[in-house]
């Protein structure tokens, strides 16, 4: 099935195929093409795919924390001719993209922390714990592919590829939106061994929550007591404080703009924002679909250069979005990287204080953040 690109000024298209196990595989191609493409058949004998393990609530924190011991054994820094993420050019040898060739590809993960389908109807639940029951983790995990590339990296790719990658975030935000499962969706990359990355191949990732994570939690309980005590929106003025006082603004389009938040709690930590209230990555219109993928290069690119003497900085860059449905009214789009390296070498730890009671200590300030990100410009 192809999909076209929906009356935006993006030229590329989608098209949907299966895969052995029955998940189905999306192909974003930054030029759309006349006659089928992509029709290369998935011939692997693959089990079904897992189902959702269970989310159990944290009495002591009022927080969900989700088990899935079935990815005790996923995949795990494999050699580059193992890369399940390769295109399958060797029909010998099959990944997990069927086809010889791709600009992005989307598929559900093999070894999802939230999967489509429970083990079984209220499997999970047991009546004799404090606080709710277990429930199934119901929701989503994709991997975005960024190129068919191994060896490429985000901030390297051609211009066009950029907007791709923003379509491919636009349409798996939308769908998984729309899942009565889902509580939120987060779409997120990581970058570099340092922080965990178990494939080096450039992807990053989707996860379709069935609970509202902590963090989101948090903002937006701040979200609402500051609505009722000022009835603004809490990270609206956010940006517009820190455009108005440009100490930590690192750099402005058009659509979007990039700060330091003045708490900032990592070494290396910059924020992106539409200047327009936009609840999630599915509502942004065309013009800043646009835009945002060159500035998110540029940010990229800034936090690659902010340590002398190093090629690449490991980062996790996240978008949070608003919930689907209570409190969407609270949430606002907005980006966050940040790199736990804070010097050529040397990582910043999450040792006692901040691990066991979440005490944060900065060790440099966000406006030598700032000045340093300004500096790096392209």
């Amino acid at each position: 099935m192809q999909l076209d690109s929906g009356g935006s000024s993006w030229p590329g298209q989608v098209t949907v195929r299966q895969l052995a196990d029955g998940r189905e595989i999306r192909y974003f191609d930054d030029q759309a093409t006349p006659g089928p493409v992509h029709q290369t058949t998935d011939t692997r004998p693959l089990p079904e795919p897992p189902r959702a393990g269970e989310i159990r609530f944290d009495v002591l924190t009022g927080e969900w924390v989700t088990v899935a011991g079935h990815r005790m054994n996923r995949t795990f820094l494999p050699s580059a001719a193992d890369c399940p993420l390769d295109p399958t050019r060797d029909p010998a040898h099959p990944t997990e993209v069927p086809d010889s060739d791709y600009d992005v590809v989307v598929f559900a993960n093999r070894f999802p922390s939230y999967a489509p389908q429970a083990v079984g109807p209220d499997a999970a639940a047991h009546p004799d714990v404090l606080g709710p029951p277990d429930r199934p983790a119901l929701g989503h995990c994709d991997v975005i592919v960024f190129s068919s590339d191994h060896e490429a990296s985000i901030v390297d790719l051609p211009g066009p590829r950029l907007r791709t990658i923003v379509e491919a975030w636009v349409e798996r935000t939308a769908a998984l939106s729309g899942d009565p499962a889902v509580a939120e969706v987060f779409v997120f990359e990581n970058s570099g061994e340092e922080i965990g990355v178990t494939l080096s191949h450039p992807h990053g990732q989707v996860y379709a929550y069935p609970f509202v994570p902590p963090r989101s939690a948090q903002l937006l309980e701040r979200s609402r007591r500051y609505r009722a005590a000022t009835g603004g929106n809490l990270l609206r003025d956010v940006l517009a404080a820190e455009l108005a006082e440009e100490r930590r603004v690192v750099l402005r389009g058009r659509h979007f703009s990039a700060y330091v938040p003045r708490a900032a709690r990592w070494p290396v930590e910059v924020h992106l924002a539409p200047h327009r209230d936009v609840p999630d990555l599915a509502a942004l219109d065309d013009a800043e679909r646009a835009e945002l993928g060159g500035l998110y290069q540029e940010l990229l690119r800034r936090v690659n250069r902010f340590h002398p003497g190093i090629e690449r900085v490991p980062y996790i860059s996240g978008w949070h979005q608003a919930p689907t449905g209570e409190d969407r009214d609270l949430g606002r789009l907005h980006l966050q990287v940040f790199s736990l390296l804070r010097a050529p070498g040397k990582l910043k730890y999450l040792a006692g204080s901040e691990s066991g009671m979440g005490a944060w200590v900065n060790d440099t300030t966000p406006e030598r953040i700032a000045g340093r990100l300004r500096e790096v410009a392209s």
